[in-house]
């Protein structure tokens, strides 16, 4: 996985939401299959196996906590 390897050992393990760079959680999305469209500063990340658009921001280099959270349902529920 490369650039997205560290950032998806970190969220599926639990670490803390809060940090996990904006940039390796981009690259780990669209590993993933999402496709990404940008408008302004907030990247919107869809798939046609996930019926939700998942948005992101980056806040100070990382991205939020609950979009963490998201990612990692996500990625759970893909595996199901």
């Amino acid at each position: 996985m490369g650039d997205s390897a560290k950032p998806y050992e970190h969220i599926m393990v639990r670490r803390s939401d809060s940090n996990i760079p904006f940039n390796g959680l981009c690259t780990l999305r669209k590993r993933l299959g999402f496709e990404e469209r940008v408008r302004g500063d907030l990247h919107l990340f869809t798939t046609g196996k996930v019926e939700e658009i998942l948005p992101l921001q980056c806040r100070g280099g990382k991205a939020e906590a609950y979009q963490v959270k998201q990612v990692r349902n996500v990625i759970l529920a893909q595996r199901r």
